[in-house]
């Protein structure tokens, strides 16, 4: 692809190169490829076909999980996070060491992958709650639950310039790849000072189905806000608000 320059930048297709906007800026290229019907139909494609197939797969995991955690993403996410939870989940199928290749997925493949995977690369968990936590997901019960001992919140959370206050929020989710449906239960806290005042304990329990046999999953994050006239927004429209799968049990 080629990057437009110049003052006045085009959208549309003139001849054989197509000109379109990105995150990345303006770009251009030029129109072609393999026709389709010989991917569909060739034997010398058959690799591409079980590549597209299991891609396919991915997206439709990566979209069903995101489905389950709306309630948190509203306030969270940036921009390219659809395309590299996509990429993770690949990964997933590809670690499927039972299924012939094009038909791997992500039952048979390594859910524990997606552990520590970032939904915000702008405010990583990572980076911002230093205070130590503890998840945990108990199958026979179905409690997913995050544990986190007093902390100080101005020395254990990297907040963005104009932050007053902030809020911890939690999601357990059950996810059934096969049949595309989930459970999913969350919590938060009540809006906190962003201060040098301690916390209370903090103890969120989400519960989904007991006994479950499904993929089970912990999501953690920290919700930014500032007081403005003694109303709370959120900050930077929740730009760098971090949220990340901190637990996963995959079966």
């Amino acid at each position: 692809m080629a990057r437009q320059k110049g003052i006045i930048k085009l959208k549309g297709t003139i001849g054989d190169i197509t000109f379109y906007k990105t995150q990345d800026g303006h770009l251009a290229r030029e129109k072609g490829g393999i026709d389709a019907n010989r991917i569909k139909n060739d034997p010398a494609f058959q690799r591409t076909r079980e590549n597209g197939s299991e891609f396919g797969r991915a997206g439709k995991a990566g979209k069903i999980l995101r489905t389950a955690l709306r309630a948190l993403l509203l306030n969270t996410a940036d921009g390219r996070m659809v395309s590299r939870l996509t990429q993770k989940m690949v990964e997933v199928i590809q670690a499927d060491v039972t299924s012939v290749r094009g038909l791997r997925n992500v039952i048979d493949g390594e859910a524990e992958l997606l552990a520590g995977f970032e939904f915000n690369i702008r405010g990583k968990l990572g980076t911002s709650l230093f205070a130590p936590y503890v998840g945990a997901i108990d199958r026979v019960s179905g409690d997913i639950t995050v544990d986190i001992d007093p902390f100080v919140p101005t020395n254990m959370i990297a907040a963005p310039s104009g932050t007053t206050h902030f809020k911890i929020i939690s999601a357990g989710a059950e996810i059934d790849f096969e049949t595309e449906t989930f459970v999913e239960a969350h919590s938060e806290t009540a809006i906190l000072p962003w201060d040098a005042i301690a916390t209370v304990v903090i103890n969120q329990v989400n519960t989904v189905t007991p006994n479950s046999t499904k993929p089970l999953f912990l999501a953690l994050g920290v919700e930014f806000y500032q007081e403005v006239n003694g109303q709370m927004y959120a900050l930077k429209n929740g730009a760098y608000n971090p949220l990340a799968l901190v637990q996963v049990s995959g079966l």
